[in-house]
């Protein structure tokens, strides 16, 4: 069971695994290498062509050439801070902001359009990269390089109108790229905790199945043992006056050792597997304590039998044999009512013999491991949902187990 568990929770991790590009320390240095390098790229292609076709000694080649080195000395300085400190990015709004502002306003004048690259460059990094604060503060810084060197230079509606728009729209791209990033994070987050969250189930399913083995193995080891007990009591007891007696106590004893072996083999593969229908498998409990100790059992039911979970049916049928052999240890010879409910929501079982021995202080529910046989029923129902007493009532015995339908 824990085999094919685990081969479950692999499937779900393995349609739930985090992709690879966004986990582990070194996916966010390769992306920011990636990244500087594009931008390296488009400054060296920006500068080949604002200044391959610019005439050698004019005013507007001086301005852009003045522009496109100041901003090449704030990329630098920008890619160090980023190196030094690649998560903050509000800390590079004036270098940013500056860069914007100079290549803004050297891409109004004759020759310098191309430097509008730059510009929207810097915007779309800066809307990516940093807050939505910092995207619009830098965009406004380049807009307003436009419009003071536009103004300046006696550009025309095209310029003053045309380029503040592709900032705005880069602007944009970079708030897209921002919110897909947020969200991946976020994804990469979310599947580390689903990671946790199964590596966590994985573990509690293995300590619930180990549980519910021990608890299967006790009960069916309480109840045969208990039984064994009483029959090797029985046996000694008829040692010295009848010799007969007590070999045919001892061959039922051996019978019941190799029985009881069997039982804890099917208990195992109860885990798994179902088992008879309740009103079968009681009729055959039944059966085999009037065999065992040549007292009256009898199996009541009442109601319509309706067809039960597994597990439901395995702990009734534990506390009907652990009950069986407490009356068997504590009242020897006394007959035994077992009851069978079926009601609308819930099915309720009742063993009940006369109260003698030990039973008479209470006491009497204890087995082989000194009441845990009680402990355990009782945790077992109540996983189910269910619940079990035991208490004397009218000089009887009474224990009652009750689960939902």
């Amino acid at each position: 069971m824990h085999d094919e568990l685990h081969r479950q929770d692999n499937g779900v991790m393995a349609r739930l695994r985090v992709p690879t590009s966004l986990r582990g320390p070194h996916s966010g240095s390769v992306l920011r290498n990636l990244s500087w390098l594009a931008r390296v790229a488009a400054f060296v292609l920006i500068g080949i062509e604002t200044f391959i076709h610019s005439p050698a000694g004019s005013a507007d080649l001086i301005i852009a050439a003045t522009a496109y080195l100041l901003c090449g000395l704030l990329l630098c300085g920008w890619a160090v801070a980023e190196l030094r400190t690649p998560n903050h990015q509000n800390g590079l709004l004036p270098m940013l902001g500056l860069t914007a502002a100079l290549s803004g306003a050297a891409s109004t004048v004759t020759h310098g359009h191309a430097l509008l690259g730059l510009t929207l460059l810097v915007v779309v990094s800066a809307g990516s990269a940093g807050s939505v604060a910092v995207g619009w503060a830098v965009t406004a810084a380049g807009v307003l390089g436009i419009a003071v060197s536009g103004l300046l230079t006696g550009s025309d509606r095209a310029v003053l109108l045309g380029y503040p728009a592709a900032l705005l729209l880069a602007l944009l791209v970079g708030s897209n790229r921002r919110t897909y990033r947020v969200h991946a994070e976020e994804t990469s987050a979310l599947l580390a905790q689903v990671e946790q969250l199964q590596a966590g189930q994985r573990r509690a399913a293995v300590l619930d199945e180990r549980t519910r083995i021990a608890r299967e193995i006790h009960d069916v080891l309480a109840h045969s043992l208990g039984a064994l007990g009483i029959q090797i009591q029985t046996a000694r007891a008829l040692l010295d006056h009848d010799t007969r007696r007590a070999d045919e106590v001892l061959e039922v004893a051996q019978r019941m050792a190799a029985d009881g072996l069997g039982e804890t083999r099917r208990a195992v593969q109860a885990l798994r597997a179902d088992i008879a229908p309740l009103p079968q498998s009681l009729a055959e409990i039944s059966d085999a304590h009037r065999g065992r100790h040549g007292t009256s059992a009898e199996l009541t039911i009442h109601g319509e039998p309706a067809t039960l979970p597994s597990e439901q049916i395995l702990a009734l049928v534990r506390v009907t044999q652990e009950s069986l052999v407490n009356a068997a240890k504590h009242a020897p010879g006394q007959s035994v009512d077992i009851t069978l409910y079926y009601e609308d929501e819930h099915v309720n079982l009742t063993i009940i013999n006369l109260l003698t021995g030990q039973q008479a202080d209470g006491s009497g529910f204890d087995t082989v491991n000194g009441g845990y046989g009680l402990t355990g029923m009782r945790e077992r129902l109540l996983l189910l949902g269910g619940s079990l007493t035991a208490e004397p009532t009218n000089h009887r015995w009474q224990v009652t187990a009750r689960v939902p339908r």
